[in-house]
């Protein structure tokens, strides 16, 4: 071969015109197969691009087999990007004038299809369904922003309006009419009474007759409610003593949220309330908690600088977060003498330790140890991540070891508990992703999820069954509690590390609870990634645990763990 190779090259070198005359040729050749292609023959399209859901694999299909666990299949890539063997450029028009013809018009009934598929995964990661509601003129089932639109109102249209301004749920009525709320105060009636098609899309129902089709924005209710810069709060009655409540106060003819919150934000406040053409700036405290909200009715008073917001009246404030820092629960330290007992953050990874050990250096102003060493941690300010974690000068271990040699090591325990379908799938993107990043797609659709779920799964159970058994004065926190309600869960927290917990301190960390460790709620699969047979073991470990916590006079599991 080499011989042959090297008599190749000699004929060439000897004869260059030969050698210039046959490049030649090849090039012409290429370049009419090229152009030839550009003008006959169909696009070639896959049988599983023609029907999108002929890709998807049956629901009873043959998958891979995890394992002994029995915790269920794996997946059968199916997805290939659409493969089309050429395209038409913008000079090869139809008879229409339209810049594809019908030959190659990519616009056709399989493209229609894929593009409504996709429109429908985005909204439904945007919002969910929730059903169709009775409306009253007179007492509004969503009493927040409204707007019409008589020839162009869409369901996204709604939606991206409603969660621009941090609402919660999105409600469309009589084709045209978008409402936005925080709470739905009305009762649900039959879907056959929300008829009307959106005025914007045929293709989409937007209530009907005093009648409200509504959605739940679930990324406004993983992430705050924003206007802007400013996180919205809510609305809230005026304290017993403004002046001492919220100290700084001007006044505003022409009102509008930006203004009050650049007002607040220069005086170094993180706390703007807008009361009709008042703004007063102040910090969350015993006389401001921020608690008790009330009906945002109440505050629906129109802004005079701004159409579409509510500025609150005399009574009753809207307030918002600007982004200045509340530096009150800032300052941290490690323990001044050495402690005496040693207190576990116990949890299963991904329950959110991390967050947990940020909740808890912010309210007590003490660093927090580890039974390991992160280097990230220790990087974005975890600084008892170096120590020993028996060196004594942190106010709390965190650990992810179960077993009762590993447990009786430990005087004390905060066990935080988490809904283990969200427990696995925080750690496996932690694994592949990093402590705030994603697994790739790759990782999901690929041999590493189904194997990660066959080991991790029945860890998760056995994790909290051990601590339970071995762990002396342990303390119970489910994740979803602390989330729900984080100022009397860390409350709780806080009063079994020994730490006495000032009121004011716990509100400053409400207002800096999410820190350097939350995802983004912007990127979610598009799939449960769940098998019914992983769903069927899980549950079943659910079940184990709900148990034993019962046996032991304790809460059960929340209710959203199961059924899926």
């Amino acid at each position: 071969m080499a011989k042959l190779w090297f008599k190749f090259q000699r004929y060439f070198r000897r004869k260059p015109v030969r050698f210039f005359t046959f490049l030649v040729l090849y090039l012409t050749a290429g370049s009419l197969v090229f152009f030839h292609s550009g003008f006959v023959g169909q696009p070639a399209v896959s049988q599983n691009q023609a029907n999108p859901a002929a890709g998807a694999p049956a629901e009873g299909a043959e998958l891979p087999f995890l394992g002994d666990l029995h915790l269920g299949r794996g997946f059968r890539d199916t997805g290939e990007a659409p493969s089309i063997t050429r395209r038409y450029g913008p000079w090869f028009k139809g008879k229409d004038g339209n810049e594809r013809a019908k030959l190659g018009d990519y616009g056709g009934a399989w493209s229609r299809a894929l593009k409504g598929r996709v429109v429908r995964e985005k909204e439904e990661e945007r919002a969910k369904y929730i059903g169709c509601y009775l409306d009253d003129t007179q007492s509004r089932a969503l009493r927040g922003m409204s707007f019409f639109d008589y020839k162009k109102m869409t369901v996204f249209r709604c939606q991206d309006n409603c969660a621009e301004r941090g609402y919660l749920y999105a409600g469309l009525e009589f084709g045209a009419e978008c409402y936005c709320g925080h709470k739905i105060q009305a009762t649900n009636v039959s879907e056959a009474e929300c008829d009307m098609e959106c005025k914007g899309e045929r293709s989409n129902v937007c209530g009907g007759a005093n009648r409200l089709s509504i959605y739940r924005l679930q990324l406004a209710q993983e992430s705050a409610r924003r206007y802007g810069s400013a996180v919205f709060r809510g609305c809230f009655r005026r304290p017993d003593n403004l002046s001492l409540a919220l100290p700084v106060t001007a006044a505003m003819l022409n009102m509008s949220v930006d203004k009050c919150v650049d007002f607040c934000t220069g005086k170094e406040y993180p706390l703007a309330a807008l009361a009709g053409t008042a703004c007063h700036c102040g910090f969350p405290t015993t006389r401001f908690p921020l608690h008790e909200r009330e009906d945002e009715q109440l505050c629906a008073q129109k802004c005079s600088a701004e159409e579409f917001e509510s500025c609150g009246t005399p009574s009753y404030f809207i307030v918002y977060q600007t982004q200045v820092q509340d530096n009150r629960c800032m300052d941290r330290r490690f323990l001044p003498a050495k402690s005496k007992q040693l207190i576990a953050l116990a949890s299963f990874p991904g329950a959110g330790n991390t967050w947990a050990r940020h909740l808890i250096e912010l309210a007590t102003g003490f660093y927090t140890g580890s039974y390991y060493f992160d280097g990230s941690l220790y990087n974005k300010g975890f600084k008892g991540e170096r120590d020993h974690w028996r060196s004594g000068r942190t106010i709390c271990i965190k650990t992810h070891e179960s077993g009762q040699k590993e447990i009786e090591a430990f005087d004390a325990a905060i066990l935080l508990i988490r809904n283990p379908y969200k427990a696995l799938m925080a750690e496996f993107n932690r694994k592949y992703g990093g402590h705030i990043g994603f697994a790739a797609h790759a990782h999901w659709k690929g041999k590493e999820w189904p194997e990660f779920v066959r080991n991790y799964a029945p860890w998760w159970a056995t994790h909290t069954l051990d601590w339970l058994k071995f762990g002396k004065k342990v303390l119970v926190v489910h994740f979803e509690d602390l989330k729900q309600d984080l100022f009397v869960q860390l409350g709780r927290m806080i009063r079994l590390l020994g730490v006495a917990a000032h009121e004011d301190r716990l509100l400053c960390v409400e207002s800096q609870k999410d820190g350097n460790f939350k995802r983004s709620g912007l990127r979610k699969l598009e799939y449960d990634p769940y098998t019914a047979d992983m769903q069927k073991t899980i549950s079943a470990y659910i079940k184990m645990v709900d148990a034993a916590l019962k046996g032991r006079n304790l809460t059960g599991v929340p209710d959203d763990y199961y059924p899926r």
